[in-house]
């Protein structure tokens, strides 16, 4: 099992123009790259654009040009191949007429190859009124060693889902989001620090003063960030299971949980005492 694999988060700028949007992740990809990096995470549309980027468009104005975003994305694979770099970035996912498109994030693997797709399954009640169709089921792959599953935006505020992917095995969470909602920060913290897994957070640019992005390790604290600004850019983190500072939440507070969640050890070291069954007096 490899001990360390670095991942680069961006935040990029995110607008309407799917061609700008190409061009900024794949400018923000070579920064990645660079920076010695095998994986790269982007916002929530990052490609396609977000409903509420400009103007808080409905999806149902918003005239995507799907061919365009295919070949967008097709030329970020290409890239991910030269670069042998795995690149996570979202995207709206085009269904079958009448259906809406899902809300999605596409996995890229370090051939251009496109490994899967994760469909944002907590959907805020504009998007499942108006713009999007829910997805059905989490995504989990592996890289370097390491295991990695997929949320976006507003899922931060459904913690059965991390504790999910914390119980299939995750050691990291990549979440991307399009808000600017400062508590989506603290709580990916907080999921970090009960799952003990590592959480990329990328927003775009334009969010990052309110929540820039970044990596968060098993402990809860932010190991790299972007800076709040405004500004677009990358930032690496090491994953490093052997590292100092995360032998507690690694190897003593993770694996104990695992067992504290199953309840066994609690089960056999309950009593039967007539002062524990009243619970009215002193």
């Amino acid at each position: 099992m490899n001990q360390i694999l670095r991942i680069a988060v961006g935040q990029s700028q995110v607008g309407l123009d799917h061609h700008a949007n190409g061009r900024e992740v794949r400018r923000l990809m070579r920064q990645a790259a660079d920076m010695g990096a095998q994986l790269v995470q982007f916002p929530e549309g990052a490609v396609s654009g977000y409903p509420s980027g400009e103007g808080k468009l409905r999806l149902a104005g918003w005239a995507v040009d799907w061919a365009g975003l295919k070949a967008e994305l097709e030329e970020t694979a290409a890239l991910a191949d030269e670069l042998s770099i795995w690149v996570v970035a979202g995207a709206n996912h085009r269904l079958g007429a009448p259906n809406r498109p899902h809300n999605s994030l596409y996995v890229i693997d370090d051939q251009g190859a496109l490994a899967t797709r994760y469909d944002k399954r907590r959907l805020s009640n504009t998007e499942v009124t108006g713009w999007y169709a829910p997805g059905l089921e989490p995504v989990i792959f592996p890289v370097g060693g390491f295991s990695f599953g997929l949320s976006l935006c507003i899922e931060i505020n459904f913690p059965e889902l991390f504790l999910d992917y914390a119980a299939r095995g995750a050691d990291v969470v990549l979440f991307s989001s399009f808000s600017e909602d400062p508590m989506f920060g603290v709580m990916a913290q907080a999921y970090a620090a009960a799952t003990n897994c590592w959480f990329g957070v990328s927003v775009p640019a334009q969010c990052s003063r309110a929540m820039a992005s970044g990596v968060i390790g098993p402990h809860g604290r932010w190991l790299a960030r972007c800076p709040g600004d405004g500004s677009s850019g990358v930032v690496v983190a090491d994953l490093d299971r052997a590292a100092p500072s995360l032998d507690v939440a690694l190897n003593k507070a993770k694996p104990w949980r695992e067992i504290a969640r199953r309840g066994e050890i609690y089960a056999a070291a309950r009593v039967a005492d007539p002062r524990s069954d009243e619970r009215r007096e002193f």
